[in-house]
């Protein structure tokens, strides 16, 4: 395949994939703004930012970046203790520099020791979040902000009160007849799609919006009291004019650049930014088709160039965002066209179509969120991670769990817990295989030998009988630290009074054989 080719077949599943997650991110967007107590229009400027800026740095192939409902809290902190919305956006700015710095000392690195067990609870977790919390905008009650991830609300209650209030209490009709519709026409459309032809690049996302706007409008026509009012659909701000769309963006104020808090609140942005990045790309690499490995290095560079831009035009803070980035993957992108292409959309439409926009119901959008979250939390994901075993199937439930009933940075810290805990104990099982029989003995390292193996390795070796031919097998290993090794050395001296043959077998043996007391009785290579 050229490069020509290959390029074409990435434009064809990009366009569509980008326009997908266009109309995902736009309510989230907004919902995120509003819940962070900043400007409506900050919302869509981080996510126009998100996909053109830190795309174009980016090397991930399928993230998508833009504000992260992980950074609301303290967002909303921040603004009410700085001075203004602009000393905050000096603080973004500063944000994204440190990110910068972060890279230039590899913290990046940090992000592959997030075991999948983890990584996999994270996607199915943010998949049930996304059923639990759309529902309730599926049927036309909106409590929570749009992109929420915390279980428990401002007031008291939490997703679970939330759902069966919007079903039993709140239902609008309208809404819900959209969101069923929608809902049903994009499971269906799954299974009928076409293969080839034109209709094989039209996305099923897009005829969901389509279908919303044009219900709504015919409920406006045959039943008046169910049309969806304003609040049940987008709400985009509408400028007046060109001056109007360029003063909705709003510039730094470096003033307090002296003060401790600007700083503090610049490093907490950057540190929870970082990590929420890192976790979203890792997680980003392990549902690529086609499996390809980011740099994380590199993503802490896009990302901050990314924030300090957003910062310097009047937006929010900006991560990559797993629900944008699984709905560009589960759509079928390609390449990272995709992700700016979306960034250019939200441009085009907030700046010349903000009305036509405004028509988009809530509910249409929530089908789109409810679908991508099904596909992330498949019963036959979990089923898959059981047949892998309780070391697997328990950090990734707990994962899950935590999430689910705190957010979304608090439960993968418990799950990083867990799933470290299982590392350890594995590490704990003997690590050491002693075999006698006569006067042959075989002691055989399973694994590489550190120092929480020496009592384990003395032990083994205390059990050989004086007279004995011992072989010490290493062959399973490349790495024994110098307290093993110690060890070793230590019994091959004895050996010599014990008349006691050694031989020590393995590629860890050669290239440690200078470390190892070779004396001229009994000792050898194999």
């Amino acid at each position: 395949m050229t490069k020509a080719t290959s390029a074409l077949g990435n434009w064809r599943a990009d366009l569509p994939a980008s326009i997908v997650v266009s109309l995902v991110a736009l309510p989230l967007c907004l919902g995120i703004a509003l819940a962070s107590g900043a400007p409506l229009f900050s919302g869509v400027i981080a996510g126009i930012v998100g996909g053109i800026v830190v795309g174009l740095l980016s090397r991930s192939p399928l993230s998508v970046s833009g504000p992260a409902a992980g950074l609301t809290v303290i967002v909303l902190d921040a603004i009410q203790s700085l001075p203004s919305y602009q000393v905050f956006l000096a603080a973004v700015v500063i944000a994204g520099v440190i990110q910068i710095v972060f890279s230039v000392s590899r913290a990046g690195l940090l992000g592959e020791f997030v075991p999948s067990s983890v990584i996999t609870g994270m996607l199915a977790a943010i998949g049930l979040i996304l059923i639990l919390k759309q529902i309730p905008y599926a049927v036309g009650y909106e409590k929570d902000f749009e992109g929420s991830e915390k279980f428990f609300d401002a007031e008291g209650g939490n997703t679970l009160s939330t759902l069966w209030s919007s079903l039993t209490e709140r239902l609008t009709p309208g809404a819900a007849i959209i969101g069923l519709t929608c809902i049903a026409f994009l499971f269906i459309w799954d299974k009928v799609k076409p293969k080839q032809g034109p209709l094989k690049l039209l996305p099923g996302p897009l005829v969901v919006v389509l279908m919303g706007v044009i219900g709504n409008g015919l409920l406006a026509a045959l039943r008046p009291e169910w049309t969806l009012a304003a609040k049940h659909l987008v709400q985009v701000p509408i400028a007046d004019g060109f001056n109007g769309f360029v003063g909705l963006f709003t510039f730094p104020d470096f003033s307090a650049i002296g003060t401790t808090i600007l700083w503090t609140t610049a490093l907490t942005l950057a540190i929870v930014a970082s990590l929420e990045s890192l976790l979203s790309v890792k997680a980003v690499d392990e549902l690529d088709p086609r499996r390809r490995t980011t740099d994380k290095n590199w993503e802490l560079l896009a990302q901050g160039g990314g924030n300090v831009v957003s910062g310097l035009i009047g937006g929010l803070p900006v991560t990559s965002v797993i629900v944008r980035s699984s709905a560009n993957v589960l759509a079928g992108a390609e390449s990272k066209a995709s992700a700016v292409m979306h960034g250019v959309w939200l441009l085009v439409s907030v700046a010349l179509i903000p009305a036509v926009l405004n028509l988009i119901p809530l509910s249409a959008l929530a089908a789109v969120l409810i679908h991508t979250g099904y596909k992330l939390t498949n019963p036959a994901l979990f089923i898959e991670r059981y047949r892998q075993g309780l070391t697997q199937f328990i950090p990734f439930i707990v994962t899950v769990g935590a999430i689910l009933f705190t957010d979304l940075l608090i439960g993968i810290l418990v799950g990083l817990v867990v799933g470290f805990a299982f590392v350890i104990a594995r590490n704990f099982r003997p690590a050491i295989t002693f075999a006698v029989d006569g006067e042959d003995c075989l002691l055989r390292a399973r694994r590489n030998l550190y120092f929480i193996h020496k009592y384990e390795l003395q032990q083994a070796l205390n059990r050989v009988p004086d007279s004995a031919v011992l072989v010490i097998d290493l062959s399973s290993t490349n790495y024994v630290d110098l307290d093993n090794i110690d060890i070793i050395n230590a019994f091959i001296k004895s050996a010599v009074f014990r008349k006691i043959d050694v031989h020590v077998r393995g590629d860890i043996a050669e290239r440690t054989a200078p470390m190892i007391n070779a004396p001229s009785y009994g000792v050898r290579f194999a």
